[in-house]
């Protein structure tokens, strides 16, 4: 499987290139070579309830069975990988669609005081990291006001006391074991063991009032198109003014629709807001192509930083292309404009794809050192020297494909890519990459330089250059 992902990263390549390293760095040596790759290479990601163990044991029958790249067949390892749950891969970008959406509502949310309520306990993957980094990023600014799981649910107007629910992630334990005596005046806890329970415990999403709904865990659907009044008060404002989906599917495409005609409710769709799950596994996936489980093991803990760094800046690069987009364009629901997003980066990414097989042999073998857009910086410097040899070519120009396209589309916007006819797509995409490696060069000699305002120079080439150097050179 390539990577179709939106992907970008940091760094300069020139596609004059050069040709690919041979023995020199990585610790090659005089490594034999490697066995040649099947035509086609796959690999799994885990979904919920995919143990650890049963990562484990996926990836020791795909080595029993001869697979070429076990190590490459399956994300979120709990050893020689990035595990989900762990490290709060997906959490870390829903957080920082929340911390977008905030501001964008006019909340400076590690300055103003601010609730939040969720579904999803305190033992799951995405609702506990997301305590754990609302705690970090926020303190005493926010309070969650209401969360709900498998076990029941708590609430508090005054904000639920997150030292408790803090042991509960760090326990694994649900709701459910939530010490009672922790709760303020007006909190409470309702288990899910009895109907009246229950019932609190299906509608807290509804009745609890928040700045912002997260739901986090919780039955695709639970917000549909026969039910999505019941998200609104009795004014019909929402229970919530923003909502941003760190799980698959609980709002349907009818219901969020439906508030948005209603009372123009900003939803961040899932498709955005908690795809840095799937960006994760692939950066794990690629460094399990160029490294022994031994190797990953030893940097792990710089990957894995690197690894985080990236996913914030790419969600924060969509979230502000998004909420940027919403203000053009207050006719059309967040969730439309996020699916516009995701085809513009495919069709670009198509269109770079196409473009660069069409390279001679000699020409794709200098176009290595533009995976330095994709990879962490620890990898690519590390072992450089096994990207050509090793990475497959599909995988090495999907992955070039899909940084240039996420790049591209956040940093022009929508309109700019819907305006490019099918037919010159494929040559301006590769006419921009080459002249953002023109600008950023240019950008850097400015830099470098005594000239007066050279700082502020430089960022104008970087953010205007590139498309102005495209646009001219296609006149």
């Amino acid at each position: 499987m390539v990577p179709r992902l939106a992907l970008a990263h940091r760094g300069a390549a020139s596609l004059r290139g050069v040709a690919p390293p041979s023995g020199a760095g990585g610790g090659e040596g005089g490594a034999a070579p490697p066995p040649p790759l099947p035509s086609e290479l796959l690999y799994l990601g885990p979904d919920e309830n995919i143990t650890p163990t049963d990562i484990n044991w996926i990836v020791e029958r795909a080595a029993r069975r001869g697979y070429a790249m076990p190590s490459a067949f399956m994300s979120s390892k709990p050893d020689a990988g990035i595990n989900h749950k762990e490290f709060g891969v997906t959490s870390e970008g829903v957080a920082v669609f929340l911390h977008e959406a905030l501001r964008n509502m006019g909340v400076e949310p590690a300055q103003q005081p601010w609730t939040i309520k969720l579904t999803g306990g305190p033992d799951g993957d995405v609702g506990g990291n997301m305590l754990k980094i609302l705690h970090r990023e926020y303190g005493p600014m926010v309070r969650v006001v209401g969360m709900a799981d498998g076990s029941g649910c708590a609430e508090d107007p005054q904000g639920l006391p997150m030292a408790e629910l803090l042991r509960l992630f760090e326990l694994g334990l649900p709701l459910s074991h939530l010490d009672k005596a922790s709760l303020g005046p007006q909190g409470a806890f309702h288990s899910a063991e009895t109907a009246e329970g229950a019932g609190m415990r299906n509608s807290l999403h509804n009745r609890v009032q928040a700045d912002v709904f997260v739901p986090a865990g919780g039955r695709p659907s639970t917000i549909n198109g026969s039910n999505w009044r019941d998200f609104l008060l009795p004014d019909g404002s929402p229970s919530a003014k923003v909502i941003v989906e760190g799980a698959n599917l609980f709002v349907t495409h009818e219901a969020r629709q439906a508030l948005f005609e209603h009372c123009q409710l900003p939803i961040v769709k899932d498709s955005s807001a908690n795809k840095c799950g799937v960006i994760c596994s692939s950066m794990e996936i690629v460094a399990g192509m160029l490294l022994s489980d031994e190797e990953f093991i030893g940097f792990k803990g710089a990957y894995v930083d690197d690894v985080l760094g990236i996913l914030r800046k790419l969600a924060r690069s969509e979230a502000q292309l998004l909420f940027a987009e919403s203000r053009r364009q207050p006719d059309i629901s967040m969730p439309k404009l996020s699916e516009s997003i995701s085809h513009a980066i495919l069709r670009v990414t198509d269109a770079a794809a196409g473009q660069l097989d069409n390279f001679a042999p000699e020409q794709k073998e200098r176009l290595w050192p533009l995976t330095r857009e994709h990879l962490p910086p620890s990898l690519f410097d590390s072992y450089a020297a096994r990207i050509a040899p090793k990475l497959p070519w599909e995988y090495t120009k999907h992955m070039i494909a899909c940084s240039l396209a996420s790049r591209l589309v956040y940093r022009e916007g929508l309109q700019f890519v819907a305006g490019v006819p099918d037919a010159t797509l494929p040559e301006l995409s590769v006419r921009y990459l080459q002249q953002e490696q023109r600008v950023r060069e240019l950008a850097e000699e400015v830099g470098a330089s005594n000239m007066e305002n050279a700082e502020h120079v430089r960022r104008l080439l970087l953010q205007g250059g590139v498309r102005a150097a495209v646009e001219r050179g296609m006149q």
